[in-house]
């Protein structure tokens, strides 16, 4: 059994509290190192609304959640970690320090990332013991959720440890986008940037207020570059003739004083206090905390959406929901024991919940799917035994709802099966929310050749695993609630 990784994080805002809860969460163990007082809370605070948020984007169980400890120096949160990670002010001669300081005690070749918005590796390299192990790691607020990670090289970066360094992000469930060639604000901030400024004059000249602004792009261009991008979504935009036709349209614009790019407002008090006094009007009447949890909801659903399509950051998702399917099944594959099978972790989304404020009934057949589709995984009967033209059905389904699951409920569902054989098996999965059984959902499947329609035997690999599992179970006591009838009396 390998042993849990560490990974340092040096400094412990906003930032580096999220990438502390994104190894966490993914099962690493996290030393974290900041000289601010308030650090463990920040952080405390930053892990609730994780905790609360990235297992709600996983349909495959989340690994045991590492150990969180707090350093007192920079030698020890980095001692044995096998990535670092630095978040601190963007201030360049402090980050020299901290490099420094880190490369006196960690171990040779260890990845060192920056989450610098700005400044380029080859900057940040300046004066370092090895160069070669410092590069950019810049992420997206909140690190927890958002998968994109902007990896920047310099020649100096040793491309093996670039190579472990992505592979390591991957694993945590993060998009690492290779910039080829380093720039100041590496790519989405130079972005960024140009929007900013933009507003800045929008609001300074009077023409719209920081709300205006901000319903313009969550109304409109914001929804559909989260899913298209730019490119992508400028040529749909040319329709059928394509992105030629888009620019051969909208080229001349370059020359109309649409923008004021190239120009920036004198950023003084004044406009300082003009937009404070705009976004407390907007959105005052929240705290940080409520915009956060808001925002994180929000993401969710986005993520979710796009998960179920397989598309843009969805994508990345069901990528590593994928990767840590096959170690989560690996492990129960090799010895099935005389007990249900935890199959699937879930949480309670504001789209589950009905007008009663609970969870509605469709949601506890959705659990069961999940808990079944996870089971069938396991037994080799996924969607590749499925495009062969094989795959089981739901011949016959009785639920009990035995609790009331609501809003942000973690649930687990676990399988028993009943009995089995090569063309059917009845299974008794239970829905749980900690020790408490809020649903029993029974079940007979019949294993059907989708050629002919009928009902006909499994192969040969999934009987052998389906058979084994059932035999495991065979001695455990008949779950209570099996075989009821509608309305029957308890006793």
């Amino acid at each position: 059994m390998s042993m849990t990784r560490k990974a340092a994080i040096i400094g412990g805002g906003v930032i580096g509290g999220g990438w502390a809860a994104r190894f966490l969460l993914n099962g690493w163990n996290v030393s974290v190192f900041d000289p601010d007082p308030q650090a463990e809370r920040k952080i405390s605070e930053v892990m609730a609304n994780a905790r609360a948020a990235l297992p709600a984007l996983s349909d495959v169980p989340m690994p045991a959640e590492g150990v969180l400890s707090f350093a007192a120096t920079i030698t020890e949160a980095v001692e044995g970690a096998d990535y670092i990670q630095e978040s601190v002010s963007e201030r360049l001669d402090l980050k020299h320090r901290v490099f420094a300081q880190i490369q006196q005690s960690a171990e040779l070749g260890t990845p060192i990332g920056s989450s610098t918005s700005g400044f380029k590796p080859s900057e940040l390299q300046e004066g370092a013991a090895n160069p070669a192990v410092i590069f950019v790691a810049h992420p997206f607020n909140p690190v927890y959720l958002l998968p994109l990670a902007e990896v920047v090289p310099s020649p100096k970066s040793d491309p093996a440890v670039i190579e472990n360094a992505k592979k390591i992000l991957r694993e945590i469930g993060m998009f690492p986008l290779h910039v080829r060639k380093e720039i100041d604000a590496h790519i989405a901030d130079r972005f960024l940037e140009a929007v900013w400024r933009e507003a800045l004059w929008l609001v300074k000249d009077g023409i719209a207020t920081t709300e205006e602004i901000d319903e313009a792009i969550r109304m409109g261009f914001g929804l559909r570059w989260g899913q298209m991008g730019l490119f992508e979504t400028y040529r749909v935009a040319g329709g059928e003739a394509g992105m030629k036709h888009f620019m051969a349209q909208f080229g001349p614009c370059l020359t109309w004083p649409w923008t004021k790019l190239m120009d920036v407002p004198e950023f003084n008090d004044e406009l300082v206090d003009l937009i404070a006094g705009q976004s407390d009007a907007q959105s005052g009447h929240h705290t940080i905390r409520e915009l956060e949890r808001i925002r994180d909801s929000n993401l969710i659903g986005f993520l979710r959406a796009l998960k179920d399509r397989n598309w843009g950051a969805g994508k990345v998702l069901r990528e590593h929901d994928e990767a840590r399917a096959v170690a989560f099944h690996a492990g129960i594959d090799s010895a099935p024991k005389a007990a249900p099978l935890v199959m699937a972790h879930m949480q309670v989304l504001p789209g589950w919940i009905d007008y009663n404020g609970h969870m509605t009934e469709s949601r506890y057949y959705f659990a069961n799917s999940e808990t079944v589709d996870a089971f069938l995984r396991l037994i080799g009967a996924g969607m590749d035994y499925v495009a062969a033209g094989n795959s089981f059905y739901s011949a016959e389904t009785h639920i009990r709802h035995l609790g009331e699951a609501k809003l942000g409920d973690r649930l687990t569902g676990t399988i028993q099966i009943i009995s089995a054989d090569e063309k059917r098996f009845r299974s008794f999965v239970r829905i749980m929310r900690g020790d408490e059984c809020v649903a029993t959902i029974e079940q007979l499947c019949l294993h059907v050749n989708m050629a002919t329609g009928k009902s006909a035997p499994a192969s040969a690999e999934v009987w052998a695993k389906l058979h084994a599992i059932a035999e495991a179970h065979a001695n455990l006591p008949l779950p209570e609630g099996a075989g009821r009838a509608v309305g029957q009396k308890k006793g």
